[in-house]
């Protein structure tokens, strides 16, 4: 391996779903975090902690080979708040609804979303691949996690004050150039030359 290789951390938490297996009238799961997946999804999201996670999903079949996923990411995680450095903790509470897609279907789909975009319609989201015939509804739910977290997180009713110095008099941007202000000449009579 090279030096110059990307090293890409694994999926903390995996929960595959075979399309195959899912039945005509679409199925429903709701996921847990055990500790050790709770522990890689903060290690893998730079997260001080994960005190809880739980998803909901729907898996609803569509024409066409295409997945309706539709639920809900619900967590608790451990951060610092970015102002008094104290640990605190956030809720974290994020919609999912993705059309997934047999990976042959992507660009075509891929364009009728850019044809949507230039006509001013409103825009679909374009569909995620169904990778080797699996939707992870784990890495679905990580991902939505990771969405839903504030990169400054604050305590509730706390202020970052900017240090408000009073402006020196002396301190402006002609301060050097008056030190350097020369004494004025004294005018008088020139002094006739001698012959």
């Amino acid at each position: 391996m090279s030096k110059n290789a990307i090293i890409e951390k694994p999926d903390p938490w995996r929960v595959p779903i075979a399309v195959a297996q899912i039945p005509d009238t679409g199925l429903h799961r709701d996921l847990e975090g055990d500790q050790a997946t709770r522990n890689a999804v903060a290690d893998v999201g730079g997260l001080r902690e994960v005190l809880s996670v739980q998803a909901s999903f729907d898996v609803t079949p569509k024409r066409g080979g295409r997945f309706h996923v539709s639920g809900h990411v619900r967590a608790r995680i451990g951060q610092t708040c970015v102002v008094t450095l104290e640990e605190i903790e956030s809720e974290i509470d994020e919609p999912i609804d993705l059309i997934f897609a047999p990976p042959d279907q992507i660009p075509q789909m891929a364009d009728l979303v850019d044809e949507a975009e230039e006509s001013g319609e409103d825009t679909p989201d374009p569909p995620e691949p169904i990778e080797n015939g699996i939707i992870d509804l784990g890495r679905l739910a990580t991902d939505a996690l990771y969405l839903g977290v504030d990169p400054y997180p604050r305590k509730p009713d706390v202020v970052f004050e900017p240090l408000v110095e009073v402006p020196d008099p002396e301190d402006h941007p002609f301060a050097a150039l008056k030190a350097l202000k020369v004494a004025p000449k004294k005018s008088g009579a020139r002094k006739p030359k001698a012959k």
